[in-house]
C-alpha cells in the first residue's frame, strides 16, 4: 500500500511523562563488541540504569516505529558531528529531533555563498562576519529540542596540522559523523580513534547532485531488530518429515511465508509427528527454500510414525551481529557497495572510483574542490581517475559523468542535503539504538538525471560569492534559477512532509521572483507530538494553524518568498476559493496529504488543468515519491491499491481457521444480536412510516419480521433470569450443537473425491464444547463459558431495560436449573464446503 504522510492522524494514546536528561553522562556504544545475547543484555540493562523517561506525547509517533527501549538508548547517547554545512545541518535537525542525549557540533569554518544552498539556518547577513558555521548554527538548532544538549566543539581548523587537537574531542561518543569534505588521511584517523573508544563512524558528503555514505560500526555490532517489522506467521500444509532436512509446507492461499534462510522459527498446534513439535517454547533454524516452503534444519523427523499437518509457525526474531570494514580498508577493496538505483547497476563502482579521484584533486590544491565552470580542473579530476582504473571501467560516458561530478562538487544543493541527510540522520539512530540494518560500507546516490546534457559555458554557471543561489546556479545556470525563482506553486498540507517541502523551497528560491508564489493550506493546528519530526514549529506556536506558522518560518528563512497561507480543506466544497481561475495561474502542486481521497481528487484536478503533481507520503520507516508530469506519465488515480481482501461467509460460519476468523465471526454476531435487531425495532416502534421503509428492503423483508417477532414476542424477556435461559441456549446452540451438526455432515475421517483429508489444509476439524461453568481457557487463562454467559446475559438485559448481575453464586445457581435440550442432528442439511458451493 502506498504510505500515507499521518502527519494530521490522531494523536497516539500517551501517558504523563517527561524526560528532563539532557545532561545525562553518555556510555559507548552499548553494541560494540557484543558477542552474544546475554553480554547484550548485560548492557541493556546498564542503559536503563541511567535512561530517564521518554517524554510520549511529543514522541508518540515515534515511539509506535522504535519503541521504548530503543528509544531510551537514543537518549543515552551523543554525537560529535564534524560540518554544518547543509548536510551536516540536516542531520543535526534529524538527531536533535529524534531525541538523543547529545549532539557536538565541529566545525569552525566560515560561512560561504555556497552553504546558503542548503544550511537553513545561515543567511547572506552571515557571509564576511568571520563566525564559523558551526556558531551561528548552534542555537537555532537547540530551539529544536529542548531535552537535547547542543554545544560546539573549540577546534580553530580541520586540518591535517590540528589533527592531535581534533582526535582529543573524540571521547565518550556514541557516533562521530563527518558531513564535508577532509583530508583521506584525517577521516582515516577519526575512524581509527573511533574503532579504539567503541564509537560508530559515519562519512558522508554531497558535491552538486553526486553523494556518497559510509558507514564503520565495527567489528561486532549487534543488531537487535534487523527489519522493525512484526513476526510472521504462516499457517502449516503439512511436513514432510521423512526427508532430511525435513520440509515445511505453509498454506498458499494464506500468502507466503516471508522468512529468510537464517531466520529462526516456532511451532505451535501440530498435529502428528508424534509430538516432536508439540513444545513452542523451542526454536528451529531455517533454510528458506521457496515462497511457500522452508526446511528445517538440524532435525530428523524420519523415527515418526503419524505425518504432521495443521498447525502455526511463529517467526522468532534473533539480534544478529554484523561486522563492517574500516574507511582504510574499504577504500581500496570495498566489500560492498549497496545499490541506489537499479536502473544505474554499474553507477556504484564509477562514483567510488571518481570521489577517489577527487580526494587526489584535493591533495594537490591544498584541500580545494574544483571551481564551477572550470573545465580544465574537471578534466583534472579526469585524468586522476583514469590512472586509479584498474578495471577499465572508465569510458566516454563515465568521463562525462565525473566530469560533471567535478564541476558541481563545490555546489550544496537543499534536496540533495535533505535526502542524504534523512538516510544519515537515520544511521545515526540505528548506531544509538541497535535496532535497523545498518548500510554496510559505502552506499552511492546521484540525480544527474537534472543535469542538463551538455556542460554549460563558464559564463552560465559564474557565481557572484554573495548569493544564496550560488550553488544552484554553478550546477543548473542562470536560465534555469530564473525559471525556480518565477514557480508559482499550490503545496496542500504543512504537516512532516510539507515542512520539509518548504524548507528546501525557501533554499532553492521557489516563488522568490517577481512572478513567483506560494499557495499553502491546510486545516489542521499544531499539537505537541507534531513537534519530533515537523520541525518549522515549536511550543509557542501549539494550537496554532499549521499553514500559517510553516509560511512565517519559511520567510523567516528567505526573506523574498511570497508565500500565501489558507485554513481551508482542498475538495468540491471549496472550488469557489481553488477554482478555475486559481488553478490557471498555477505551473505546479505539490501534495503532502495524509488520506487518498484528498489525493485522488488533487489528482484529478491536475490531469484536468495539466498541472505537473509531486506526490510523496511516509509511514514508519516507509516511504513512497510519484512524480507526475502531464502527457508523460501515468496519474496518481490510474493505479489503486487492491482492496482488502474480504473473508467468505462459508469461513467465517464453518470453517475459521486464524484469529481474524474468530475476530469477525464476533464482531458480525454482536452487530446482529445486539445492534441491528434492536435498531429495527426501534425503527418499527418510532417510525410513523415503517411500512414504506420496509418495502423498500429488496432481500431482507422477511428477516426483518422474524427479527422483529423474535424480539418482541418469541424471546422477549421479562426478568434477568430469562436473559442467562437465552444465554446458555445460546452457548448450547453456538459452541455445541452447530459444530456437532458441521461434523455430522463432515465427519472427521471423511475423504474427498481426490482421496485427501476433508479436514486438512485450511480446514481445521472442529470440537464441540460441553458447557462447564468453572472451564478454563488453556491460552488466556480465562473462565470463557461463565464469562460467554455473564456478558450476553448481561448485554441482552440492558437492551431490555432490565438490572443485571455478574455474581457467580447467582450464576451457578440458576444455570444448574436450565433444561437443555439434547442435540439431534437434522438430515438434509446443506452447508457449502467451499465458496463456490456457497454461491452456487
Amino acid at each position: 500500500k502506498r504510505p500515507s504522510d499521518n502527519s494530521s492522524s490522531i494523536e497516539q494514546p500517551n501517558t504523563k511523562s517527561q524526560r528532563m536528561g539532557s545532561n545525562l553522562a553518555c556510555p559507548k556504544n552499548i553494541f560494540r563488541n557484543s558477542s552474544d545475547n546475554s553480554n547484550m543484555s548485560d548492557q541493556v540493562e546498564k542503559m536503563d540504569a541511567v535512561a530517564t523517561e521518554v517524554d510520549e506525547k511529543l514522541y508518540s509517533r515515534q515511539l509506535y516505529v522504535m519503541g521504548h527501549e530503543a528509544q531510551r538508548r537514543m537518549m543515552t547517547s551523543n554525537a560529535l558531528l564534524f560540518g554544518l554545512s547543509g548536510l551536516g545541518a540536516e542531520v543535526a535537525k534529524n538527531c536533535i529531533l529524534a531525541g538523543i542525549s547529545g549532539i557536538t557540533l565541529c566545525d569552525p569554518n566560515p560561512v560561504s555563498s555556497f552553504d546558503l544552498g542548503g544550511n537553513f539556518y545561515l543567511s547572506e547577513k552571515d557571509i564576511g562576519t568571520g563566525k564559523s558555521r558551526a556558531t551561528i548554527s548552534c542555537d537555532k538548532l537547540s530551539e529544536l529540542n529542548q531535552y537535547v544538549k547542543v554545544s560546539v566543539a573549540d577546534v580553530p581548523y580541520l586540518t591535517l596540522e590540528h589533527q592531535e587537537s581534533i582526535l582529543s574531542i573524540v571521547e565518550n561518543i556514541s557516533v562521530v559523523i563527518v558531513t564535508i569534505p577532509l583530508p583521506t588521511s584525517l577521516v582515516i584517523a577519526l575512524n581509527e580513534k573511533c574503532r579504539s573508544i567503541g564509537a560508530s563512524f559515519i562519512y558522508s558528503v554531497t558535491t552538486g547532485v553526486f553523494s556518497k555514505v559510509f558507514c564503520d560500526f565495527g567489528s561486532s555490532f549487534v543488531v537487535s531488530d534487523k527489519d522493525g517489522e512484526q513476526p510472521v506467521q504462516s499457517q502449516i500444509e503439512t511436513i514432510f518429515g521423512d526427508e532430511l532436512p525435513p520440509t515445511v509446507k505453509v498454506l498458499e492461499d494464506q500468502g507466503r511465508h516471508g522468512l529468510e534462510t537464517g531466520d529462526y522459527v516456532s511451532f505451535s498446534r501440530v498435529k502428528g509427528l508424534d509430538g516432536l513439535l508439540s513444545d513452542s517454547s523451542k526454536e528451529y533454524e531455517v533454510k528458506s527454500t521457496g515462497p511457500y516452503t522452508f526446511q528445517i534444519l538440524n532435525v530428523d523427523f524420519t523415527s515418526a510414525t503419524t505425518t504432521a499437518s495443521q498447525g502455526y509457525i511463529t517467526q522468532v526474531k534473533k539480534p544478529i551481529t554484523m561486522s563492517f570494514q574500516t574507511y582504510k580498508d574499504a577504500l581500496e577493496n570495498p566489500e560492498e557497495l549497496m545499490m541506489s538505483d537499479f536502473a544505474k547497476f554499474d553507477r556504484p563502482a564509477l562514483l567510488h572510483l571518481a570521489y577517489k579521484a577527487l580526494d587526489g584533486f584535493m591533495e594537490k590544491h591544498n584541500l580545494d574542490l574544483p571551481s564551477s565552470g572550470d573545465v580544465s580542473m574537471a578534466n583534472e579530476v579526469v585524468e586522476i581517475a583514469k590512472s586509479l582504473d584498474k578495471d577499465g571501467i572508465i569510458n566516454e560516458k563515465a568521463e562525462m559523468t565525473i566530469k560533471q561530478l567535478a564541476l558541481g562538487s563545490r555546489a550544496v544543493l537543499s534536496p540533495m542535503c535533505a535526502a542524504i541527510g534523512g538516510v544519515v540522520g537515520q544511521e545515526v539512530l540505528k548506531a544509538c539504538s541497535g535496532k535497523f540494518t545498518p548500510i554496510r560500507g559505502f552506499l552511492y546516490f546521484d540525480a544527474d538525471e537534472t543535469l542538463p546534457d551538455d556542460i554549460l559555458d563558464a559564463e552560465e554557471v559564474a557565481t557572484s560569492g554573495t548569493s544564496r543561489y550560488d550553488s544552484q546556479i554553478a550546477v543548473f545556470g542562470k536560465e534555469m534559477q530564473k525559471r525556480i525563482l518565477d514557480q508559482r506553486q499550490f503545496l496542500v498540507g504543512a504537516g512532516a512532509i510539507g515542512c520539509e517541502m518548504l524548507k528546501n523551497w525557501a533554499l532553492m528560491g521557489v516563488a522568490c521572483g517577481p512572478e513567483g508564489q506560494i499557495h499553502i493550506t491546510d486545516m489542521d493546528r499544531i499539537e505537541k507530538s507534531n513537534l519530533s519530526r515537523q520541525f518549522l514549529f515549536r511550543s509557542k506556536h501549539i494550537n496554532h494553524f499549521k499553514s500559517a506558522c510553516a509560511a512565517e518560518a519559511a520567510m523567516e528563512m528567505n526573506e523574498d518568498i511570497k508565500i500565501k497561507p489558507y485554513q481551508e480543506k482542498v475538495g468540491s466544497e471549496t472550488e469557489h476559493i481553488f477554482g478555475d481561475d486559481f488553478y490557471d495561474e498555477l505551473t505546479g502542486v505539490c501534495t503532502a496529504l495524509d488520506n487518498v481521497e484528498a489525493r485522488l481528487y488533487v489528482d484529478q484536478k491536475c490531469l484536468f488543468y495539466r498541472l505537473p503533481m509531486l506526490e510523496s507520503g511516509t509511514l514508519g520507516t516507509k516511504g513512497n515519491t510519484q512524480v507526475v508530469v502531464p502527457n508523460l506519465t501515468e496519474n496518481y488515480g490510474a493505479t489503486r491499491d487492491p482492496p482488502e481482501k474480504s473473508i467468505p461467509v462459508c469461513t467465517l460460519k464453518n470453517f475459521p481457521n486464524q484469529i481474524q476468523h474468530t475476530l469477525q465471526w464476533a464482531r458480525d454476531y454482536f452487530e446482529g444480536i445486539f445492534k441491528q435487531n434492536a435498531e429495527d425495532v426501534n425503527a418499527y416502534l418510532n417510525s410513523s412510516n415503517f411500512s414504506e421503509s420496509l418495502a423498500a428492503q429488496q432481500n431482507t423483508k422477511l428477516d426483518t419480521i422474524k427479527s422483529l417477532q423474535s424480539t418482541l414476542v418469541d424471546e422477549r424477556p421479562r426478568t434477568f433470569e430469562d436473559c442467562v435461559v437465552w444465554s446458555r441456549l445460546k452457548f448450547e446452540d453456538l459452541f455445541s450443537n452447530q459444530i456437532l451438526q458441521l461434523l455430522h455432515n463432515f465427519p472427521e475421517e471423511q475423504v474427498t473425491s481426490s482421496g485427501t483429508k476433508f479436514w486438512s489444509g485450511s480446514k481445521r476439524c472442529p470440537k464441540a464444547l460441553t458447557f462447564d461453568f468453572d472451564a478454563i481457557c488453556e491460552d488466556a487463562n480465562m473462565k470463557n463459558h461463565f464469562d460467554f454467559i455473564v456478558a450476553t446475559a448481561n448485554l441482552r438485559a440492558t437492551m431490555y431495560g432490565i438490572k443485571g448481575r455478574t455474581d457467580d453464586e447467582y450464576f451457578r445457581s440458576t444455570l444448574k436449573n436450565i433444561m437443555v435440550p439434547d442435540f439431534s442432528p437434522k438430515e438434509g442439511v446443506k452447508i457449502a464446503a467451499n465458496d463456490a458451493e456457497a454461491e452456487s
